[in-house]
């Protein structure tokens, strides 16, 4: 097992090419220690007004040049309900994986359709509002341990899902979901979406106070982990850290769904999911704003425009990856080098397979390649690096903070849940 498990971790550039920042880290709880769920507080009437992050993105002034459009978005979830006045028209078909009753449509859980309108929301009748509104949805349904444990289900969901996902129109794959179990099948159905060109984010796990233990897909070499973290720019006291993560987005306080009745939102501490959402949104923006793009080069400016505070470029931090995303600094001041477009960002190899968009060449599959830390001591350095204006900073400041959100009790082989 060890063995098998050493070929699935992420694989990245030598030591001698990039350093990672790792050591003991001083703690800050930012947030208290508990569940980091939900409680049905916030109404749709002032839910936008939780969405702090947006204008701390410069949210307004990037929906000026792009919202998203044209770009489209799988998201690997819990279904995706078209019919909530914020995703109206925003819903594609998909495919519902499950072996269950229902289809892509019916959100059993109320987290998929969250996810979607963080990315595509328009924010109509109040609803959540997306950071790339202009972007448009597809649904792939899978499913999550409650309903495993309820229903005889499709034990390949996810590696269908994916699959499905990289033979759609989509340009990105958002997943939202974290297992602690690698799988043949979903692995190969990962290389197979990259080989089409797919820019691949997933949550790394909300578990950091409970083993920790690498999350899957994020951990896979070809799927860039998502962390999160909260207004001040430190890491989110949930959020797991480690070698799986590759960059870090906004993920606390953000609202969700209270449940699968869609009914209201309710306020929440976080999670590695908002995060993940917020990121695949952040690059339908970069990518709408530059079509002729591959997945490599949209992935090499998300990781060069992220604020990283003082750290060196081309270091990483075990929890914030290459630092927080700040699609405005390339909205906005057009800075960020894309690079070659086919050389991956994860691997520094050359990739080949089909493209994503009409315009673009895209990745295909590389063989894992361990990511490498050094030694060090600090997540987060001063604020200097603030070139798109961001007020908060959405830039590293001050200790992460690193605690837990509880996960359950399984009794399937597979844990699956939401990231």
């Amino acid at each position: 097992m060890a063995a098998g498990m050493s070929q699935t971790r992420k694989r990245r550039m030598s030591v001698g090419l990039r350093g990672r920042l790792f050591g003991t880290m001083a703690v800050v709880a930012a947030w208290s220690a508990g569940f980091a769920g939900g409680s049905p507080s916030a109404a749709a009437a002032d839910v936008q007004s939780k969405q702090w992050y947006l204008s701390a993105m410069r949210a307004e002034e990037m929906w000026k040049v792009t919202t998203g459009e044209g770009i489209k978005v799988a998201v690997i979830d819990t279904g995706v309900n078209p019919s909530t006045p914020s995703l109206k028209g925003q819903v594609l078909k998909g495919l519902d994986a499950t072996g269950t009753d229902g289809d892509e449509y019916d959100d059993y859980n109320g987290h998929g359709t969250t996810m979607a309108e963080l990315i595509a929301g328009t924010g109509k009748g109040g609803g959540l509002k997306g950071l790339a509104p202009g972007a448009k949805i597809i649904p792939m349904r899978i499913t999550n341990t409650d309903l495993q444990n309820k229903k005889s289900v499709n034990a390949h969901d996810t590696a269908d899902a994916i699959r499905a996902a990289a033979d759609s129109d989509a340009q990105i794959i958002s997943m939202s979901f974290a297992s602690d179990f690698p799988g043949r099948e979903e692995r190969e159905a990962v290389k197979y979406a990259e080989s089409k060109g797919k820019l691949f984010f997933a949550g790394v796990g909300n578990n950091a106070k409970k083993g920790n233990k690498e999350q899957f897909p994020a951990s896979y070499p070809q799927v860039v982990g998502v962390a999160a973290t909260d207004s001040a720019g430190k890491a989110s006291t949930y959020s797991q850290h480690g070698g799986s993560v590759d960059i870090a987005a906004p993920g606390d306080g953000i609202p969700t769904w209270c449940d699968a009745k869609l009914q209201r939102y309710c306020d929440s501490e976080g999670g590695t999911s908002q995060a993940t959402a917020i990121t695949s949104a952040s690059a339908a923006l970069i990518w709408s704003a530059h079509p002729d793009w591959t997945a490599n080069q949209v992935l090499n400016v998300l990781f060069d425009t992220a604020g990283r505070g003082d750290w060196e470029k081309g270091t990483l931090s075990n929890y914030l990856g290459h630092g927080i995303i700040r699609p405005a600094v390339n909205i906005l001041k057009g800075k960020g080098n894309p690079g070659a477009p086919d050389i991956s960002p994860l691997t520094k190899e050359k990739t080949s397979g089909s493209s994503a968009s009409p315009a673009a060449s895209a990745p295909g599959s590389s063989q894992p390649q361990k990511k490498q830390t050094a030694d060090d001591a600090v997540v987060a350095g001063s604020s200097k690096e603030k070139d798109d204006g961001t007020p908060l900073g959405l830039i590293i400041g001050g200790a992460a903070a690193v605690i837990v959100l509880g996960g359950g009790a399984f009794v399937l082989v597979r844990k699956r849940r939401t990231a």
